[in-house]
């Protein structure tokens, strides 16, 4: 940890109390959290004070009916009224009222440690826009006895640790910490969108995508220190609504990029099944066919799904701008969609017209399926493929519609 001596010559309390200015501002999520509340205020508070920080503690109470409120008030902190539930609510409610040049963010039950955030300020001081608090060991952090669920400590926060490097290139090793500080400039630059236990998730994979200074700093996790509820968190719950929205974030490796793999693959499949090649002692026929056209199929409506995706979450602000992504919806028109998805309906109609002529030819009786198939299957999977192509594009035009 930051001496406090190291951090004083930056800002004095005395200097910025002249100046009329506060340097970090300390939200607080509150729900309930009377048995925890005051010692957490009056620990950043002392904090601050030895540090010589000019700060504010601000409660942003979500809905408390235990006098959190009143507790809050009562030992010196700021408390904003956020009628709206949700973690990410509280949080985007405190911030709106923060008045420091930096926010510390932290939940008020006792599993953070105040006496930390001197490390958060020495590294938003050196000009990162954001600071995260990294409890596992991977990063140099300390889980105390039972202050982590097995299932969080050594499955659920690596997991998404792992992925959010991986696909979003964050380079943090605990995604999920909720102690972490940032600008309020950074804040408002990134448009947070998500109002639950997603926010905070959001907020390092935009940073990462904006390309953000980021940093990580160890803490230690302590036991949550409320004694008359259990934690907010819920772990299959608010597990599910994160990994929802890395699907969202993250189209390409999921879905374009596995997309693209089938197409392929059932390509290849119809080059060998449609002329009824023999590799070795293995005749490939109409089942390999049937087995080609489901993988493309799948495929298609993979691919289609992370182009819009991809544009919804743009759209919606989850996601900044790709020039890549605006150049292909500007080529890729609802016009250009209908044509293609018409001509591939219309070889499909004539596949399958053609199948139905030669039912015809004799008499409506039996047909050799080895043969007929070899039109009929594929004409089902170019008509089937038409009525995605038609449907995803009209879906991609009212994505793309101006609104207000």
């Amino acid at each position: 940890m930051p001496a406090f001596e190291d951090l004083q010559p930056a800002v004095t309390t005395a200097s910025a109390s002249m100046a009329g200015e506060i340097e970090v501002s300390i939200v607080m999520p509150c729900l309930n959290e009377a048995s925890t509340v005051a010692a957490c205020i009056k620990k950043a508070q002392d904090t601050l004070r030895g540090a010589g920080v000019a700060g504010e503690v601000i409660v942003a109470d979500n809905g408390s009916t235990d006098g959190s409120p009143a507790i809050a008030k009562a030992v010196g902190a700021r408390v904003v009224a956020v009628p709206e539930r949700g973690y990410g609510n509280a949080l985007m409610g405190g911030i709106e009222a923060a008045r420091g040049r930096y926010v510390i963010m932290a939940d008020a039950d006792e599993s953070y440690d105040f006496g930390e955030i001197t490390k958060f300020i020495a590294k938003l001081r050196t000009g990162y826009a954001l600071v995260q608090g990294c409890r596992l060991p991977s990063g140099g952090g300390h889980v105390l006895p039972n202050a982590m669920p097995p299932l969080h400590r050594w499955f659920g926060n690596p997991l998404f640790s792992v992925l959010a490097r991986l696909w979003f290139r964050t380079g943090v090793h605990d995604i999920n910490c909720g102690m972490r500080g940032l600008t309020v400039d950074l804040y408002r630059r990134l448009d947070l969108r998500c109002t639950g236990m997603e926010f905070a998730t959001e907020m390092i994979i935009k940073a990462s995508l904006y390309r953000e200074r980021l940093a990580e700093v160890p803490i230690t996790l302590h036991p949550d220190g409320r004694i008359d509820h259990p934690p907010h968190l819920r772990t299959f719950r608010d597990g599910w609504r994160t990994l929802r929205l890395y699907l969202l974030l993250t189209p390409r490796w999921l879905f374009l990029l596995p997309g693209a793999v089938l197409v392929l693959l059932g390509l290849v499949g119809y080059g060998i099944a449609l002329p009824g090649l023999t590799i070795g002692r293995a005749t490939v026929g109409v089942h390999t066919l049937l087995y080609a056209s489901l993988l493309i199929l799948v495929g298609q409506q993979a691919i289609s799904f992370a182009l819009l995706t991809k544009a919804f979450a743009v759209g919606e602000g989850l996601l900044p701008v790709d020039p890549r992504t605006a150049r292909f919806f500007q080529v890729a028109t609802l016009e250009r969609g209908l044509v293609l998805g018409v001509a591939f309906a219309l070889v499909g109609l004539v596949l399958l017209a053609s199948t139905a002529i030669e039912w015809w030819s004799v008499g409506f009786g039996p047909l050799d399926y080895a043969r007929t198939m070899r039109w009929a299957i594929p004409g089902a999977t170019a008509m089937a493929l038409g009525v995605q192509i038609v449907l995803a594009s009209f879906f991609a035009s009212i994505l793309g519609l101006r609104r207000r």
